[in-house]
């Protein structure tokens, strides 16, 4: 399969309607193999559990590699345990749409690196985190369907409930909240009621139903009122889940029939619904006011779907969590310059809600 492609679209969804239109897949390694027997067994990481090199060194945060095996191959991804003995409290680092990877980046264009600092942030002040590549992505490429046909959306909440069950099994681990990011806002949500967790935040997520976003984004991009009546078409019948094989050569990057299975089962989820629906003790919903990507309505949708959750706007944050305003050189740079640190009222919002859950 090219999940290249499959990630592709995701992308265009999150960039906007310019992308859909106008970009072709990107190019991304990806030797994704056969099935390989699932085995939730699998140990979980390099380091035993019984051994905890953050004792052995108090001073320094420990990180070290954590693998988990699906049913297509093996999870990569990196876990930071901060420094002292004991369980401590851990965040799952759910990563946003396209072939982004364990730190935030999406080569060539998206090299912000925010979940690395955030892992980094994270751990400096007494919070462990385990972020790791999607199946079909980076070191995770064998971890996913041959054939994008095959690829459904639940399949991102199903791996990361694996690693929520995997923590949990690790005697270093304490409670655990879920961050998930822009798309993996969703993705926790499906998690969180497959493996429960302590504590859940909605990080630039969306709090409507995809065909509703796809709906407005398409609105604005496409001039020519038949193409636009035709996309419309496209995601009615979609979002009733039946499939179309009449698309339209101007939309076949967001609609070709192999990525169509992948969108039904997308547009059947609520974020809203979902975010009521999870048991948790405590969630937050974190917004930034200049994100190009999300807008502050959404999170405010999510903070009227459970009251009992804590909104946190934070002026002057985007999408890759970083200050920028809204014009393009502040965007790009923010979506490009690793150097730039997270915005610190962030840091403190999620450590205080990760920290609760001790």
């Amino acid at each position: 399969m090219n999940t290249c492609m499959l990630h592709s679209v995701r992308t265009f969804v999150g960039a906007g309607l310019l992308a859909i239109l106008s970009a072709s897949a990107p190019a991304c390694a990806n030797t994704a193999g056969g099935p390989a027997p699932a085995d939730s067994a699998t140990p979980a990481h390099g380091a035993s559990p019984a051994s905890d090199p953050a004792c052995a060194t108090p001073s320094a945060a420990a990180e070290e590699a954590f693998h988990a095996r699906n049913a297509f191959g093996t999870i990569e991804g990196t876990l930071v345990l901060p420094a002292g003995c004991g369980p401590r409290p851990v965040a799952l680092i759910i990563a946003g749409s396209g072939p982004t990877d364990r730190n935030g980046n999406q080569a060539p264009s998206l090299n912000a690196q925010p979940y690395k600092l955030l892992a980094e942030a994270l751990a400096a002040q007494g919070v462990g985190s385990l972020r790791y590549d999607k199946g079909g992505i980076a070191a995770s490429a064998k971890a996913a369907p041959r054939d994008e046909s095959a690829m459904r959306f639940e399949m991102g909440a199903d791996d990361a409930a694996l690693l929520v069950k995997q923590l949990r099994a690790d005697p270093r681990v304490g409670k655990i909240t879920i961050i998930g990011h822009s798309e993996g806002s969703l993705v926790g949500m499906l998690a969180a009621e497959r493996a429960p967790v302590d504590a859940f935040v909605s990080l630039a997520g969306a709090g409507r139903p995809i065909a509703d976003i796809l709906r407005e984004q398409l609105a604005k991009g496409i001039k020519d009122e038949a193409l636009l009546a035709k996309a419309n078409a496209i995601i009615a019948s979609l979002a009733s889940g039946k499939t179309v094989s009449d698309v339209p050569s101007e939309l076949a990057a967001l609609f070709r029939p192999s990525v169509q299975p992948y969108l039904i089962s997308w547009m059947k989820y609520d974020p809203a619904t979902e975010l009521a629906r999870i048991t948790v003790a405590s969630a937050l919903v974190a917004q930034g006011t200049t994100d190009i990507q999300v807008s502050t309505t959404d999170a405010k949708k999510l903070a009227v779907a459970r009251p009992s959750a804590k909104l946190l706007v934070i002026e002057g944050m985007n999408h890759v969590l970083k200050a920028a305003d809204m014009s393009n050189a502040s965007q790009q740079d923010a979506y490009t310059n690793p150097s730039l640190p997270l915005v610190p009222e962030l840091v403190t919002g999620l450590v205080a809600i990760a920290a609760a859950a001790r």
